[in-house]
């Protein structure tokens, strides 16, 4: 792909992810287009679907939410990592707003697979070091954590100091006593 045309593209799944978390996954393609600095033909050469731009704008937040996982458990102790990056994957999901729920039609399932596996990855690595310090529990699974903060994430949309609450709750649970 030529240099501009993939700039084009990054442009557009940047501006697009903006304007899901605004307006959620039906936002318009045509203001996405216009907010990018590109035709509507443009946007829909490198995303010839609604469908596909919302897969790249899933995978291209997904992969961020693993690259921040690497990053935090470079700079925090393995508690305080798993905290951080848990409560980096609620602003994730509440960020989302409608975007699960719109690639499930008609999605290609192996891109729900595929982001899963990565999430589960980078969860596994933080848990693992948190329960090797002593941090968390050993009987904790990385995937209860996850539905957890999903859990609150859903149950708390738009109040992020009601999040931050029960996450802090949630994760005083899961410390060994």
């Amino acid at each position: 792909m030529r240099a501009d045309a993939r700039r084009n593209q990054e442009r557009i799944v940047a501006v697009a992810g903006d304007a899901i978390a605004e307006h959620g996954a039906d936002a318009s393609l045509e203001e996405i287009a216009r907010r990018a600095g590109v035709g509507s033909a443009t946007l829909h050469r490198h995303f010839p679907t609604r469908q596909a731009l919302l897969e790249a704008v899933f995978r291209d937040r997904v992969e961020a939410l693993c690259d921040q996982a690497r990053s935090i458990a470079a700079e925090l102790p393995p508690g305080p990592a798993l905290a951080a990056w848990l409560r980096a994957v609620g602003r994730h999901a509440a960020a989302n707003r409608g975007l699960a729920a719109s690639l499930m039609r008609g999605a290609d399932p192996s891109l729900g697979a595929t982001c899963h596996a990565m999430i589960t990855t980078a969860a596994e690595d933080l848990v693992t070091a948190a329960q090797r310090t002593r941090d968390v529990r050993p009987d904790v699974a990385v995937v209860d954590l996850l539905k957890l903060t999903s859990a609150i994430s859903l149950s708390t949309e738009g109040n992020p100091t009601e999040a931050d609450r029960l996450l802090t709750l949630a994760l005083t649970g899961v410390r060994p006593t």
